[in-house]
């Protein structure tokens, strides 16, 4: 049997506390429950049925933080494969991270199934705290952002097919 392979396409928001010294941000991230145990993550997910990359993060961005995303700029795509260590589960991962800003949490929001909390850390606290990242990722798309590595919100096109009502036959 031919089964086509499709990775899952997820989005990442990376969001920092605006200090001008890179040493010195603090970048927004969740603590969640994971098959793995408890591993921090930039805020994100996959795409949910006729959403666009810029929809899926916003929305993604509020229901793991209860704040409100406002992308930026796309730092980058990235390609990772994760094989689950109890069930030998293999996934592809295609991820578009996106760097913006994020506003105050909004009071009493319940943040997502599986989010523990949300927290700030620096890039040197990300750094020492490799072996708590849900996927090399997490510090691989900050590192980029703080590299100064940006492309424009457009350089992902969403045809308008994409949020057309499915087709009946």
């Amino acid at each position: 049997m031919n089964t086509r392979w499709s990775p899952s396409v997820t989005v990442a928001a990376l969001a920092h506390d605006g200090a001008a010294d890179p040493a010195a941000r603090r970048w927004l991230l969740v603590e969640e429950r994971t098959p793995e145990g408890l591993k921090l993550n930039n805020p994100a997910g996959h795409l949910d049925p006729a959403e666009g990359p810029l929809q899926g993060v916003v929305r993604e961005a509020l229901e793991e933080t209860g704040r409100v995303f406002t992308p930026e700029a796309l730092v980058g795509v990235y390609l990772s494969r994760f094989v689950r260590p109890a069930t030998a589960e293999d996934v592809t991962y295609l991820r578009l991270a996106y760097l913006g800003t994020v506003g105050s949490p909004i009071e009493g929001w319940a943040l997502d199934d599986g989010i523990v909390r949300t927290l700030w850390m620096t890039l040197p606290e990300l750094r020492g705290s490799r072996e708590r990242h849900r996927s090399p990722l997490v510090l691989r798309c900050i590192e980029d952002a703080v590299a100064g590595v940006r492309h424009p919100l457009g350089v992902v096109q969403v045809d308008a097919s994409i949020s057309q009502p499915e087709i009946k036959r």
